[in-house]
């Protein structure tokens, strides 16, 4: 096997330069793609891996979740994907002997790249208390060592069970089970961090916490906005969807603080005339917003809808809608000094947005966490539902609302009882299918199991998946709350920063990727996830494991379930593991929408979940019709001498996991500590571009948080904004900074100073 990288390389001197590109994708995403590949898995295994991945009779992308077409193209990935594919598929492996050379207190220095670059893990290691090495252990030991610890808990509420979006359905429902019948609701996830308040808004409004749009629905749409999405680098599938939009005439406004090369010109690397031509215009109207204003601003679209003559599709509200007297006169009372104030925009721009959604016959409302993380978040997304609810834009063809999730099954994991809330008519499901009575209090989310950790409350952190201390606010105080814990256990394919950021005791289970053979139970077995859009489909790993000893995620928690639950448990999780056609067959009868689950899912391209007021304009909420919402109008303002910060992205990143040191997009080379700043503002706080400064975060409890040693790079963002990189910038986001009634974290939204860095901060460090 090739040896991994020995060195950490320099993250923090990077180079600048030449500002947002002018378009995305085209040959040198192939060739960025083609290198990476050929680096991690050789040439043959990324001929076998790459053709395989999104096709119906191969695995699903472990990237992000946006929904394969009907007939997927023969290379149906993306330049993340394939950069995704290649982090799995990788011919490195960390190894015992790899611990052995690397103690916890060398780990713990290393940065989250060089840590991901290191390969796939292969054996279950533990660290022993006031040890400073994970060492090897069997996997009787290790589920062993878990299961003490969890029969040790005064309450079960002592653990806290979190997941990521990477999960399957079938390993998804079988946890939430396990943690249900050891007795607590404690199942925070991936989703209270990035889109909880997507759910939160459309569960009470349309009453499903779901999009309301299939694939198709793009094209069929006049109008298509994006707001607070960046599609180029997060979701690239999604512009090759954009584009066939835009050829069956659709328009597109972009609704962003940034410039993003995705949204401006598409090259499709699928087709002849991406790779060589010009590419395509995607967007007609871009509205670059200050930060947090985009309530403001769809709330004074609404108000001119409400003033044009047949603005608003009467039949539609008389019929489906409740409360649309109140909200009609909060909108009509929607004044043009706060919204031009709050969003930065001029009046002439929100009017030819306006003119556009007047002269739509259908439109679809697209957005992703630049609305879901801050404060205002529900209220906002609510007000994105008033909009099209005025125009009789939910269940019509071409029409609806798109969130577009993040990791490639977090839709999945929730619609299989990830979730700390839990429906009553879930529980009473469970109850009735596995004859146990499940607790009916809530449980912890992301953020309060930090504080549960924070204050002592949690004796057992288990995680299924995921990097929960890099993605999570407020990183010393996330850092110390883990340390509190008595245990840590973390199931993994590679390492992160959460495997060096420990309880008392900690443990590493490594496990099986989407690209691998799954020969559970001595038969090959298949998982299941959902994308986006709420499709359903099979993914078959094709690839030989890592490792002959790795188990699947579904295994672990088969294995673990039998030692910790014992006689107490009728639930045949022995079966389970050996066959998951019996999952899902159980699946079937406690989640609505997954009858004839698996006949259903081995058609090619799987099958929709139904979604009522989709398919037949029913709205399952308290009043039985979709609600209007009459909320205040919020927006962020700061003092003097202050910017709104948001967290992203780099191109070359996928949520924690750095790819590279590269953002080809925005002109970053070689480093990742960049703060992008408009000149104009840059100028006002006598900053030039290319000094180093820190950031420093305000908050109302007067705690400071500081992220040393950025350089500045002068950038074409909205006035009184400012942009870097997560998971770096965590570190300013205050644990008790989130949104209303979904308790995100506030991540795009963080009120910060720029001060000069102190001597010697540019200089490269680990």
């Amino acid at each position: 096997m090739p040896q991994p990288p020995s060195g950490d390389p320099i993250q923090d001197a990077p180079r600048t330069g030449g500002g947002p590109r002018e378009s995305a994708a085209g040959l040198p995403a192939v060739a960025h793609a083609m290198d990476m590949a050929r680096k991690e898995m050789g040439v043959r295994r990324t001929a076998l891996t790459l053709l395989r991945v999104n096709q119906h009779d191969g695995f699903d992308c472990p990237g992000c979740a946006w929904p394969e077409p009907d007939k997927p193209h023969t290379a149906e990935f993306c330049e993340n994907g394939a950069k995704a594919v290649a982090e799995e598929a990788t011919r490195h492996r960390v190894t015992p002997d790899f611990f052995e050379r690397h103690p916890l207190s060398d780990l713990a220095g290393r940065s989250g790249y060089w840590l991901g670059k290191q390969g796939r893990l292969t054996t279950p290691m533990y660290l022993a208390e006031g040890d400073d090495r994970y060492r090897p252990v069997s996997w009787q030991r290790a589920l062993e060592l878990v299961a003490a610890e969890l029969r040790a808990v005064d309450s079960p509420d002592e653990a806290v069970f979190y997941t990521s979006g990477r999960t399957s359905n079938e390993a998804a429902f079988l946890y939430q089970l396990f943690a249900r019948e050891f007795g607590t609701n404690n199942l925070p996830d991936c989703s209270n961090m990035c889109h909880e308040s997507s759910g939160s808004a459309l569960g009470e409004t349309i009453g499903v916490g779901k999009g309301s749009v299939l694939l198709e629905d793009l094209y069929r749409a006049d109008l298509i906005v994006v707001a607070g999405q960046n599609p180029g680098t997060n979701h690239p599938r999604m512009l090759s969807a954009l584009e066939r939009a835009k050829k069956e005439g659709a328009r597109i406004i972009t609704v962003n603080p940034l410039p993003e090369s995705g949204l401006r010109k598409f090259r499709n690397p699928q087709s002849p005339v991406g790779l060589a031509g010009g590419g395509t215009e995607l967007t007609d109207l871009f509205l670059q917003i200050r930060l947090g204003g985009d309530q403001a601003l769809f709330r004074m679209v609404s108000r001119l809808v409400l003033e044009a003559e047949g603005g608003t599709d009467e039949e539609f509200i008389a019929e489906h809608t409740h409360g649309f007297e109140a909200y009609a006169e909060a909108a009509r009372a929607a004044d043009w000094e706060t919204t031009l104030r709050a969003t930065g925009l001029t009046r002439p721009e929100i009017e030819a947005m306006a003119r556009m959604v007047l002269e739509s016959r259908a439109t679809v409302v697209c957005w992703a966490m630049g609305l879901t993380q801050h404060k205002h978040s529900v209220p906002t997304i609510r007000e994105i539902v008033n909009l099209l609810l005025l125009r009789g834009d939910i269940g019509r063809p071409g029409a609806g609302v798109c969130p577009v999730r993040g990791h490639s099954n977090v839709q999945g994991d929730r619609t299989m009882g990830i979730f700390e809330r839990p429906a009553p008519a879930f529980l009473d499901a469970l109850e009735k299918e596995f004859s146990f009575s499940p607790p009916r209090e809530h449980g912890l989310d992301t953020v309060d199991s930090i504080r549960a950790m924070r204050d002592g409350r949690v004796r057992v952190f288990f995680a299924m998946g995921g990097n929960f201390v890099a993605a999570s606010p407020d990183t010393a105080v996330t850092e110390d709350a883990v340390r509190r814990a008595a245990l840590t256990v973390h199931v993994s394919t590679k390492l992160n920063r959460s495997h060096c950021v420990t309880g008392a005791r900690a443990l590493i289970l490594p496990t099986l990727g989407r690209t691998e053979r799954d020969g559970s139970g001595g038969r090959e077995q298949f998982v299941t996830v959902e994308d986006s859009m709420g499709m359903v489909h099979a993914s078959r790993g094709r690839l030989a494991p890592a490792d002959r000893g790795l188990l699947s995620e579904t295994a672990i928690v088969c294995r673990l379930a039998r030692l910790v639950l014992g006689d107490r448990s009728a639930t045949p999780w022995e079966e389970f593991e050996r066959d998951y056609d019996l999952v899902r067959d159980r699946i079937a009868r406690v989640v609505p929408g997954f009858e004839g689950f698996n006949e259903r899912v081995r058609r090619p391209g799987g099958f929709a979940l139904p979604h009522a007021p989709r398919d037949e304009r029913r709205f399952p909420t308290a009043t039985g019709k979709a609600n209007f919402t009459a909320a205040p109008v919020e927006f962020p303002e700061v003092g003097e001498g202050r910017l709104l910060l948001q967290t992203l992205r780099s191109h070359d990143q996928y949520n924690t996991t750095i790819y590279g040191l590269d953002d080809r997009y925005r002109g970053v080379r070689g480093g990742r500590r960049v703060v992008m700043v408009n000149p104009d503002d840059a100028a006002g706080l006598g900053l030039a571009d290319g000094d180093y400064v820190d950031l420093v975060s305000e908050w109302r409890d007067g705690v400071e948080r500081r992220a040393p040693g950025f350089l500045v790079m002068h950038y074409p963002t909205a006035r009184g904004c400012a942009a870097a990189y997560y998971p770096e910038t965590n570190v300013l986001v205050p644990l008790d900074s989130t949104a209303d009634v979904s308790n995100t974290p506030t991540s795009k939204s963080v009120v910060v100073r720029l001060e000069p860095a102190a001597a010697g901060a540019a200089l490269p460090a680990p």
